[in-house]
């Protein structure tokens, strides 16, 4: 896919980490801009135009999980967090609010630039028309919309992708390493709870908990029958 003059925006108020990302992803061929106080990082969000949003947890003004929440009220861009290291309050709640990934401070930039790609993957496949049914629920690859019965669900980018591979293989177990690596395209260290609270998020807004079962050891399973 190409990713060139794709925009993104960094709100981080540590400037000469934004100023190192600016130029790995410059080098990449990506457009960059960077703001460091939280309020003037929401209304540069909430203003459009921006394939990803990096967002730092810790900012003046207003911290990231505000603006997260905030921006997910009438916003669907992707969202990558940046959280302290082993704060893992922290990485939980940006999933729960709707981050798509995150990384734990200081990291390697490469490995944030193959995790971005990776979303804008994701996100900017186009698929013609294809719709797949699991009983009361539907969801079309192309549009990246989502129903369970009439009801329309407002799912990030990596919930999408979640449920998506729960529908193609309704009725089989799916591990949470294969999830991470169809979603995330990396593998899932056993101290990562990302997947599972993707799958809360996806239970509440579907309303039927028990449509996504867990298998203890095993993964999860998605109990409807499917058809596409």
């Amino acid at each position: 896919m190409n990713f060139i003059n794709a925009n993104i925006l960094i709100v981080d108020d540590d400037t000469e980490l934004c100023e190192l990302l600016e130029t790995y992803l410059r080098e990449e061929r990506f457009r960059v801009e960077s703001v460091h106080e939280g309020r003037t990082g929401l209304k540069k969000a909430l203003g459009g135009g921006f394939a990803l949003i990096i967002l730092d947890v810790m900012l003046p003004g207003m911290d990231g999980f505000a603006i997260l929440r905030e921006l997910r009220k009438t916003d669907d861009t992707p969202v990558f967090m940046l959280t302290a290291r082993g704060e893992e309050t922290d990485r939980i709640s940006g999933i729960e609010n709707g981050a798509d990934d995150y990384l734990p401070k200081p990291f390697n930039p490469r490995e944030l630039i193959v995790r971005i790609k990776a979303i804008l993957r994701r996100t900017g496949r186009q698929i013609t028309g294809e719709t797949i049914e699991a009983g009361a629920l539907r969801i079309n690859t192309s549009l990246l919309s989502a129903f369970a019965g009439e009801q329309e669900l407002t799912l990030t980018s990596a919930e999408f992708q979640i449920l998506e591979m729960l529908m193609r293989n309704a009725g089989r177990t799916v591990s949470r390493d294969e999830i991470s690596k169809f979603v995330f395209e990396r593998e899932l260290n056993s101290f990562d709870r990302s997947i599972d609270v993707h799958i809360s998020n996806i239970r509440k807004k579907i309303g039927n908990p028990d449509i996504i079962k867990s298998i203890r050891g095993a993964g999860y399973i998605l109990t409807a029958e499917a058809k596409s």
